[in-house]
């Protein structure tokens, strides 16, 4: 049985397009005007600092050869078909969790680009206290966060788990 698209989650497919359009956007500035491992102050706890990153999630893997590259696109790719997938099945109706996952998806597919033509995924935002630095990361990376974040604040106030919850007391 066919759905309609709009009808779908997929509805939700530009805020992907907008997630990669913004990623790029500030990946190339970055590329443009910072020199590898420059760092621009911009507040008292805050840098744009130019890494990158060959492993994933604070550099996990990142010195170990050249594989990881593939694996880590791997595993975008698998993410992203099953997000789909879960879009298709949605009601476009379910708007935080299609743009949660609509983040998700841009976000990944941001850092797989990244990763599948430069080898590496270009990381600059730093935050910090004092000495102490929150590894690197990159828009991708706040909206991947960001999608997930709001998946679980759906579980958390989804009127079907509430009535879960108020029969198990």
């Amino acid at each position: 049985m066919s759905k309609l698209i709009c009808s779908t989650g997929l509805r939700w497919l530009w805020v992907v397009v907008v997630v990669l359009v913004l990623d790029f956007v500030s990946k190339q500035w970055v590329l443009s005007y910072l020199v590898l491992g420059q760092s621009e102050p911009l507040m008292p706890w805050f840098n744009l600092f130019y890494a990158r990153n060959y492993g994933a999630a604070f550099s996990f893997l990142a010195d170990h050869g050249g594989w990881q590259r593939w694996f880590f696109a791997g595993i975008a790719i698998a993410i992203v078909a099953v997000l789909l997938v879960m879009m298709y099945r949605s009601s476009a109706q379910q708007k935080l969790n299609n743009i949660a996952y609509a983040f998700i998806i841009g976000g990944a597919l941001g850092n797989l680009f990244d990763r599948l033509w430069d080898g590496f995924v270009v990381d600059f935002i730093d935050f910090y206290i004092g000495n102490w630095h929150y590894p690197t990361f990159n828009l991708a990376d706040s909206f991947i966060c960001v999608g997930a974040a709001m998946i679980m604040l759906e579980v958390f106030l989804s009127p079907a788990n509430q009535g879960a919850k108020n029969k198990g007391e």
